[in-house]
């Protein structure tokens, strides 16, 4: 009996290894996804998002206050220059033009009044200037006329000065009886209409938007947000390829007009503001429309390009033609029986990128890329590099039957 229980352990003993080394030299396959190198053309770009508006847009407001009589002009009316596009009731103005130019009279009364004064203290003075002269008054009555004479030229003053401050008055209520017309001040069409008629609007503290009118909508202008660590890439005159979902088969072209210096904190993210031109001519563009913007940076032909997948592969380790020749040597087991770590490959050493090239479906070794040129994200551009057009990189891989 205890023989053969020695003999079943025996047996348990060698199938166990018979395992363990028909697993330690099973090979293990991979299967390698790739992508060739190719010689062509690169656009690197910059995306991003804006809105659409009109380039030239006028806010049309009023600077007096009253009720809203009369509309003219609605949503997206076409308007010229001059034209009268809403009414104020005039009837508090006008009552106060009729004030004014009663003021106006009343003042000009005054200088007849002074007039006539000043004509009465020149005679005196002239008669008691004249008895002095042959002593028949005294000096005081002569000084008393000559006081009267000069109160009554500064009178006169005072009443030309009235008068003009009347007629001021009268200009400044003729002026706002004029603003009660509320007219266009450019030819184009009317965006937005804040009022209705009845509505009363006051002027005053500021002046109160009625009408929005955008000048030319053929030509517009998206407002785009770029990032501040793409922001040193843009530059006036660049072209770019915008996008809109009410137009999704469409693209339009417009060029970077303008990069303003002032930055936009959101979050603590630091955005800096584009604005672009874009030609609008079948005036398929609306004001207020989200535009999906790519801007073109730079743009190369004829060069070296690989995927940008193949610089982030990483080939399994015991693929790697070091381990498969440590494989060969037995070192993949230590001597405590646990897998030993694989050795850094020269493409590794430095911590520079590599691209692994495949062929016939297996790993041929690593190239070394010391230099990058411009992106698109997708692919890369590799000068001065040894990789020849039409190899084959990994890109990714999966194990053989998972």
């Amino acid at each position: 009996m205890r023989a053969v229980k020695k003999l079943v352990l025996l047996l348990l003993v060698i199938g166990a290894a018979a395992a363990w080394w028909f697993i330690r030299e099973a090979p293990v396959r991979y299967v390698y996804q790739t992508q060739p190198v190719l010689r062509g053309s690169i656009t690197a770009t910059i995306s991003a998002t804006g809105k659409v508006d009109a380039v030239e847009m006028v806010e049309v407001g009023t600077q007096v206050s009253g009720t809203i009589k009369e509309i003219y002009a609605d949503y997206n009316s076409e308007v010229s220059k001059g034209q009268l596009i809403a009414l104020l009731d005039p009837d508090v103005l006008q009552s106060r033009v009729e004030e004014a130019k009663a003021g106006l009279v009343l003042a000009q009364a005054g200088v007849e009044r002074s007039k006539a004064s000043l004509t009465d203290a020149e005679r005196a003075y002239k008669r008691s200037r004249e008895l002095w002269e042959r002593s028949l008054v005294a000096r005081s009555e002569l000084d008393t006329a000559e006081t009267t004479l000069i109160l009554a030229r500064a009178s006169l003053s005072e009443s030309n000065a009235k008068v003009v401050q009347a007629q001021a008055t009268l200009r400044q209520a003729e002026v706002n009886l004029g603003y009660t017309r509320i007219v266009s001040p450019v030819d184009g069409v009317v965006i937005s209409r804040q009022v209705e008629v009845g509505q009363t609007v006051a002027a005053s503290l500021q002046t109160p938007t009625l009408f929005s009118i955008a000048r030319d909508l053929t030509q517009m202008r998206i407002e785009a947000s770029i990032d501040e660590a793409d922001i040193g890439r843009i530059a006036d005159g660049q072209r770019a390829v915008c996008k809109f979902d009410a137009w999704p088969k469409e693209e339009f072209e417009g060029r970077v007009a303008q990069v303003r210096l002032a930055p936009e904190i959101v979050s603590n993210v630091v955005t800096y503001t584009v604005v672009l031109n874009i030609a609008n001519p079948d005036m398929k563009l609306k004001p207020g429309m989200t535009a999906n913007v790519t801007i073109i940076t730079e743009e190369r032909d004829n060069v070296i390009k690989i995927a940008a997948a193949a610089l982030r592969f990483t080939p399994p380790a015991d693929a790697l033609p070091e381990r498969k020749q440590e494989q060969q040597e037995g070192n993949m087991v230590s001597p405590l029986g646990m897998p030993r770590m694989p050795r850094r490959s020269a493409a590794q050493k430095g911590g520079e990128q590599a691209v692994w090239v495949v062929e016939n479906g297996r790993l041929a070794g690593s190239v070394p890329i010391t230099e990058q040129g411009i992106s698109d994200r997708t692919w890369i551009e590799i000068p001065n590099s040894p990789l020849r057009e039409g190899q084959e990189l990994a890109v990714s891989y999966e194990r053989e039957g998972a």
